[in-house]
């Protein structure tokens, strides 16, 4: 069963034009969801307006999720997302968002901050690239603020802040400092993540400084609300 979860997005203009209705996206990564390959499933959760990744799913997935869907997909890359199938695949994939920059699906703004050093050798953890992609993007959310268009943002990464509560014990899992340190600055309503299976970490959802974090591994329904509607589950 594709877990859901529903939280009330503060800004209202997304929903312009919607009678009410939420924002519904599909975030996946890590683990295609099997669920997903049978049509039955897959009408039962649309519409979707948008598909989301945070990294480590075949390129062949992505864009079989966008396709069944027929939705517009925003995806960072993970640490496995280089080489063999990613460069053999036929998929016809948009780019991956950059780390550090943003954009919108289905009117929301989305900040996307890949595996530190993905396009490197050996899958390495490189926290000082970590740094500088949370930097980039604090520097992009904070000018945006100071010149008149504050949005409240959606991070995608692949992976979680640390001591967040959704990060694994060993090292190679272990969430980023530097994410932390940027949720704590721009404090976004919601952080999707993958890179833990969800047998090794605590919860797979938590709320930490006022910021929703999800572990998406698999695939998660996201249901925004509008902030006339309430609710949050």
């Amino acid at each position: 069963m594709i877990r859901r979860i529903r939280i009330t997005w503060p800004d209202p203009r997304p929903f312009t034009g919607r009678d009410g209705a939420p924002i519904r996206l599909l975030a996946a990564s890590d683990d295609p969801d099997p669920a997903l390959e049978h049509d039955v499933n897959r009408v039962a959760l649309a519409p979707i307006d948008g598909i989301v990744g945070c990294g480590d799913l075949d390129a062949a997935w992505l864009d079989f999720l966008a396709g069944a869907f027929r939705a517009p997909l925003v995806y960072v890359r993970g640490n496995h997302d280089r080489g063999g199938s990613w460069d053999e695949s036929e998929a016809s994939l948009p780019p991956p968002l950059a780390a550090g920059r943003t954009t919108h699906l289905a009117g929301i703004t989305i900040g996307g901050l890949e595996w530190p050093g993905v396009d490197e050798r050996g899958n390495g953890r490189h926290a000082y690239v970590a740094w500088r992609h949370a930097l980039g993007l604090a520097r992009r959310v904070l000018v945006a603020r100071l010149r008149g268009r504050a949005e409240p943002i959606l991070v995608i990464s692949h992976v979680p802040p640390t001591g967040a509560g959704a990060d694994a014990t060993d090292a190679y899992h272990r969430g980023f400092s530097a994410y932390r340190w940027l949720l704590e600055r721009l404090r976004p309503p919601l952080w999707l993540h993958g890179h833990t299976t969800t047998a090794s970490v605590k919860a797979l959802q938590i709320e930490v400084a006022g910021t929703i974090l999800v572990n998406v591994t698999g695939a998660v329904l996201v249901e925004l609300l509008p902030p006339t509607a309430g609710g949050q589950g």
